[in-house]
């Protein structure tokens, strides 16, 4: 085993609100390596919504805004009965962080000792903790503490190594997002030639799923901030379109065979206009908010399938790590911060100013 110190440096999540619910600590102590469960330096961790969310209880069925209204003072309107993702409490302290690259220095009973020194990530959506139930999962960071920390425990099966020449903060950028965009694009059973829409197209998953859609050999509509078109258009996107279009007006309707969304609010019926009869329609986002108007006739009548998208299968994760030792897709890391500057770090997040994605790391050493 490799020298492991008893404290730690870690962001606590003390309770739901806003950025003085995230506390920085150097005196946390590090956590016992459990049978079948390994102990993981933590060299890299990714931003990503659902920290923020979990944190603001954004997830509350009281809570019907957009995600950014309330991620800096967090929801007077929210519920902390129902304001984790599984609509379950959440049990504070909390450290969050549902990325995370690191080493294995310890291993619990059960786990080969000839993992310790293996470059790993952390699948995002656990299933070990739940039996392997279809449906049923544990996200790392919230149902159990994750990557904002210098170290963090996992399971054995749910850790898979990586041999690429990436760095620490690029491997740190694809657990969550990525995952999350494969497993939409896999749900929604996309093929080659298809024509998927991909809405919020600069952010950490909406960039993910352009390369992974082109990946599988789609032809790929991107929308996203004007500012970032170019960026987004750079990924490999075959069209892009500003989030303020009209997308029926400028695309013309029945012409996508999928949508992958991540946005909904307002604009949403225009989704289903454009997708074609017998489209399908993925979704694992709703930034601009959750409550959308549908009428149930466009839904009926178009024969088209509605996927919520968030339980993977672990063949999803595995696929990842695949294209990553075989250089089929890139990072994409906008910039990053030590682990003390969470803050900054989401102020910056929620600024939307940047394409793919922010990094934390914590100290070394």
């Amino acid at each position: 085993m490799s020298h492991v110190p008893v404290t730690m440096s870690a962001v606590l999540l003390t309770g739901h609100g806003g950025f003085e619910k995230l506390d920085y600590r150097n005196d946390i102590d590090v956590p016992t390596v459990a049978a079948s469960k390994v102990l993981i330096r933590v060299l890299a961790a990714g931003v990503n919504n659902t920290d923020i969310n979990t944190r603001t209880a954004w997830y509350s069925k009281s809570v019907t805004g957009e995600t950014s209204t309330g991620a800096a003072a967090g929801f007077e309107t929210a519920d902390d009965d129902d304001g984790s993702w599984s609509g379950t409490p959440l049990t504070f302290p909390r450290i969050q962080g549902a990325d995370c690259c690191g080493e294995i220095v310890a291993v619990g009973e059960g786990v080969d000792e000839s993992r310790i020194g293996e470059r790993v990530l952390v699948r995002t959506m656990q299933q070990a903790p739940v039996d392997y139930q279809p449906f049923v999962c544990w996200t790392v960071g919230s149902e159990c503490d994750g990557g904002f920390a210098q170290y963090m425990t996992a399971y054995g099966a749910e850790t898979f190594k990586v041999d690429c020449d990436w760095s620490d903060i690029e491997l740190a950028s694809i657990p969550c997002a990525y995952s999350t965009a494969e497993n939409m694009l896999e749900r929604a059973n996309v093929s080659e030639g298809e024509i998927v829409l991909i809405t919020g197209a600069s952010g950490g998953v909406g960039s993910a799923a352009v390369q992974l859609a082109k990946r599988r050999g789609a032809k790929v509509i991107a929308q996203s901030g004007e500012a970032k078109l170019n960026e987004v258009k750079a990924l490999g996107a075959d069209e892009v379109v500003d989030r303020n279009a009209n997308l029926a007006e400028t695309l013309g309707t029945e012409v996508v065979d999928v949508v992958v969304d991540l946005v909904a609010g307002e604009s949403w019926p225009c989704l289903l206009e454009v997708l074609k009869r017998g489209g399908r329609y993925a979704t694992a986002g709703a930034i601009a908010g959750p409550i959308v108007e549908l009428d149930v006739r466009t839904l009926y009548l178009k024969d088209l399938t509605l996927i919520g998208c968030t339980f993977q299968r672990q063949n999803v994760f595995e696929n990842l790590v695949g294209y990553i030792e075989r250089n089929e897709i890139k990072p994409l890391v906008a910039r990053h911060y030590p682990l003390k500057d969470i803050v900054r770090a989401q102020e910056d997040f929620l600024s939307k100013k940047h394409v793919g994605k922010l990094v934390l790391v914590p100290p070394q050493g």
